[in-house]
């Protein structure tokens, strides 16, 4: 590990058990070799266990950025928990060379009944700073996370969104020379988001500080991070430069949702229930009227026309965007920005996705559409662009450019949800 180097992690492997019972046992075991100094054998596989992260290897320069992707399940949190020392890894060795700051967790280290005052100084503490400079950095802190008039309040009654503000000015003021940062900045509102992208890049300029950032917005992961490190079912499938492991990741995701398509496909009358049918899809501009022509940062808002046979509870909307070569650009429903539809009467009706400033380049692009139940397990409806149905549109070339659209980063849309003209809110 040369001087250069603040992370280093060399065939690192993690198990887990799928069994919390028989995970409890294994421990026992374990505990009671090593008392009697015999190897627990912790590169094997014992029944019931695998490997959440498989002999990964990379390292991060001080002031470089490394993005971390991958799906659900594929391992990124756990090995940012090994990074931070919460778990030892079974296999392998990690080197942190400095101090650590972390956001792995939305409110980790916060005591519930404690207010925001009294959380900050234990935080801190336990990030390592004395109180002499938490009172200096205080008013920082609070400015930063912009809750003044709830300071004084029992943490219990914050929002999800105000322990990621306090959570991230804590951490990005304690000045670490490394900072680990899960996807919890998703939860935020989109200033305070990059308001804590700016500040995270400070810190990469003036501490020289190492960041490894997890998040599924390949947008914000392309734009903010030099390297990246791209895994699936623990394993490191991409490592590099970072527009070549979004490639291998969109790569991988077109593939998967080609064999969803295949599954789910409109044709196949046994894979819909009907109990909703979707009558009409359009694209309006803001004004309301219908287009299918657009300009880059353009508002844009897909309306589903609907007729319902009954009452339904719960349902699930959801819209995926692809690029005229069939990458998947982005995947986007209400359940995915924490919205619940509580019903939709029997009749007809229509969802509205409102998307401001299309983050677009110049393209041609088209999208499948689904409704759902609850659980997302049965599909009422579904379409696609087909003989009969052309769901696309296109962004116009702009005079930043006129071919980068030929490869549009996976991105977060920040949108708003109608559902018969009235606004869905956040549960």
């Amino acid at each position: 590990m040369d001087g250069g180097t603040a992370i280093a992690v060399e065939h690192v492997s993690k198990k887990y058990c799928k069994s919390l019972k028989r995970s409890m046992f294994y421990g026992v075991e374990d505990i009671g070799r090593n008392i009697f100094g015999l190897s627990s054998h912790p590169d094997r596989l014992r029944n019931g266990e695998f490997w959440a992260v498989d002999d990964v290897s990379f390292e991060v320069k001080k002031g470089e950025t490394l993005g971390i992707i991958g799906p659900n399940g594929s391992g990124k949190t756990t090995l940012l928990k090994m990074l931070n020392g919460i778990f030892w890894p079974d296999k392998g060795k990690i080197t942190m060379k400095g101090e650590v700051g972390a956001l792995i967790e939305i409110g980790a280290g916060f005591h519930p009944l404690l207010t925001g005052r009294e959380n900050i100084y234990i935080n801190a503490a336990i990030l390592g700073m004395n109180k002499k400079d938490v009172d200096e950095k205080f008013e920082d802190i609070i400015k930063f996370a912009d809750i003044d008039d709830f300071i004084d309040t029992p943490v219990k009654f914050y929002s999800s969104g105000m322990f990621v503000r306090l959570g991230f000015a804590v951490a990005v003021h304690c000045e670490p020379d490394i900072l680990l940062v899960d996807e919890i900045l998703a939860v935020g509102d989109t200033s305070f988001r990059n308001k804590c992208y700016k500040r995270l890049n400070e810190i990469k300029s003036e501490k020289n500080a190492a960041i490894l950032f997890v998040s599924h917005d390949l947008y914000i992961v392309e734009r903010f991070c030099d390297k990246g490190i791209f895994l699936n079912h623990g394993k490191n499938k991409s490592y590099g430069e970072i527009h070549k492991v979004i490639e291998d990741y969109q790569f991988m995701m077109h593939q998967l949702m080609k064999n969803q398509q295949s599954v789910t496909d409109p044709a196949s009358k046994e894979c819909c229930t009907k109990e909703v049918k979707i009558t009409n899809v359009k694209f309006l501009a803001q004004d309301g009227k219908e287009q299918k022509v657009f300009n880059f940062k353009d508002s844009l808002i897909i309306r589903i026309e609907y007729e319902s046979k009954e009452i339904v509870y719960n349902p699930n909307f959801q819209i995926i965007l692809y690029g005229y070569d069939g990458k998947l650009i982005s995947v986007f429903g209400p359940h995915l920005d924490n919205i619940k539809i509580p019903r939709i009467p029997n009749g007809k009706g229509m969802m509205e996705c409102c998307i401001e400033k299309l983050p677009l380049l110049a393209n041609t692009y088209y999208i499948t559409v689904g409704m759902y139940d609850k659980t997302r397990t049965i599909t009422f409806d579904y379409w696609a662009s087909n003989a009969n149905t052309e769901l696309t549109f296109d962004i116009l070339p702009n005079r930043v450019s006129t071919t980068m659209g030929q490869w549009t980063p996976i991105c977060h849309f920040d949108s708003r949800w109608l559902i018969d003209g009235k606004q869905l809110d956040q549960t």
